[in-house]
């Protein structure tokens, strides 16, 4: 076993004083006013967090979006058919069951490569196939 996961484990075994110790030791801030089971899903958090094992990369940047408030992008689908003209030619790109991004029956990687192959400059696919908005103002 890890040591991340032997920390996780001990958490099962801690009263809510050690919990709340774990906390202050992990955060450098007095715990919060909760429940055992909450202190204890908040430490198992923070250790993942500290483990490198945090949030994926992808909600990170959903998250960070969300905050700034400036742009919204929609999520691929499976099934999704998106096209975009440029230099006189539509382009359509499809989206398998799991997520595959397909054009010119080739399977890319990112909807930012395929976009680099079309223009032959660096774009934000999901910029450049009409996926990320402006947010409105509220």
């Amino acid at each position: 076993m890890t040591e991340f996961s032997d920390d996780l484990a001990a958490l099962a075994a801690m009263d809510k004083p050690a919990l709340g110790n774990r906390w202050a030791k992990l955060t450098g801030r007095s715990f919060p006013k909760a429940s055992a089971q909450m202190l204890r899903l908040a430490v198992a958090y923070e250790l993942q967090s500290k483990s490198g094992r945090g949030l994926p990369r992808k909600i990170r940047q959903r998250l960070d979006q969300a905050a700034s408030g400036k742009t919204i992008t929609q999520d691929l689908r499976p099934g999704m058919r998106l096209a975009r003209e440029y230099g006189g030619k539509l382009h359509v790109i499809a989206i398998g069951e799991a997520g595959e991004i397909f054009w010119n029956e080739r399977h890319w990687r990112s909807l930012s490569e395929v976009a680099r192959a079309i223009t032959g400059t660096r774009w934000s696919g999901p910029a450049f196939f009409g996926l990320k908005t402006k947010a409105r103002a509220t």
